[in-house]
């Protein structure tokens, strides 16, 4: 099944008319720096100081708090993460997952142009303090409760 890719704009109007959630997948330093209003965050790769390293428990958090007929839409930095974490939500058998292009920064060109403004760029709300039960952390939690 191929993933559904749409704008922010569409995102923001799924999130705020059809009762879509958020989740964003990066990791918690960007999260921490700024993310869409009302976003889950669950990295799919976790920032250490060796780089980025994929977040083995990403798929169990996701299915200890969304149940599979969920409406999620998956967003990251630029467009790339979200798109595999939708992909894999999708063949872990999630049925209403679409993914967020561009991201929450926008997505660029192989000269860092930007090509597509991400959620901050389009000028939808972004939050610095994230929602207590949406934290990571907070959410690991309830996968391990």
């Amino acid at each position: 099944m191929t993933v559904k890719r749409i704008s922010p704009q569409e995102a923001a109007a799924l999130v705020r008319d059809e009762g879509y959630v958020y989740i964003d997948v990066r990791s918690i330093p960007e999260f921490d720096g700024g993310h869409t209003a009302g976003a889950y965050n669950i990295p799919l790769m976790h920032a250490t100081p060796s780089g980025m390293r994929p977040n083995g428990d990403f798929m169990s958090v996701v299915s200890a708090v969304f149940p599979k007929d969920s409406k999620l839409v998956v967003g990251c930095r630029s467009g790339n993460r979200s798109l595999r974490a939708a992909e894999a939500l999708i063949a872990a058998g999630y049925v209403n997952v679409v993914d967020q292009r561009a991201g929450h920064g926008g997505a660029r060109d192989a000269f860092g142009q930007l090509q597509e403004a991400g959620w901050e760029g389009a000028g939808l709300e972004v939050a610095i303090e994230p929602h207590p039960e949406r934290t990571y952390e907070s959410l690991l939690a309830r996968r391990e409760a």
